[in-house]
């Protein structure tokens, strides 16, 4: 039922947030339902979007990814996600007994990951690299997101506005905390030489 929450989230998030709330997914379900299946498109999307269409800047000439290379960087992003929503969800978790939260199922994974639908659904965008356009779609995909963790947080942990809206800010800011070091990550990886290829 995971995938079927994705529409809800879009067109009635406050009613979907209640229907998720009660049905008291297990992480692995929720991995294989849901988490597993739409973190593929943005990293698929971008595979062909680098390897297949190639991306230019100005007037210059067209440039793209190796086969190789673009399927090793898409299957890190891949991972990156995967495990990027079970360590956000794992702190929201550990956040939770601060905030007030009464509830003996652990829901911190599943926040994080419906909340990350926007995300996953509109980095289908990749398969067009043109940095504008991907810029103006990330941007409201994020912005999206974040209304679905203020939105949804309160109702999926049963507290109230305001104490929900302190912890939602702390998630947002270990999610920002995180998102740095992603990149400082990423820095190191390409020194030790998995950094792109380019066609030659």
């Amino acid at each position: 039922m995971s995938l079927g929450h994705t529409v809800g989230l879009l067109t009635h998030p406050d009613q979907e947030w209640e229907a998720i709330r009660n049905e008291k997914e297990s992480v692995t379900k929720l991995y294989f339902t849901h988490i597993l299946f739409l973190a593929l498109v943005p990293a698929a999307a971008g595979f062909y979007g680098a390897t297949q269409v190639g991306w230019q800047i100005g007037s210059g000439p067209v440039t793209k990814l190796t086969l190789a290379s673009g399927f090793q960087l898409a299957a890190l992003f891949y991972a990156a996600m995967l495990v990027g929503i079970y360590i956000i969800g794992r702190f929201i978790d550990f956040f939770a007994a601060t905030y007030g939260v009464r509830d003996e199922n652990p829901r911190g994974v599943t926040l994080a990951a419906y909340t990350a639908t926007p995300v996953f659904l509109l980095g289908v965008i990749a398969v067009y690299p043109n940095i504008w356009v991907n810029m103006l779609v990330a941007f409201i995909a994020i912005a999206y997101s974040v209304y679905l963790l203020y939105e949804g947080l309160p109702i999926l942990m049963k507290i109230p506005e305001d104490r929900g809206f302190m912890f939602a800010t702390s998630v947002l800011t270990v999610g920002l905390v995180m998102f740095v070091g992603l990149l400082a990550i990423s820095v190191i990886i390409w020194s030790v030489g998995v950094g792109p290829v380019f066609v030659s």
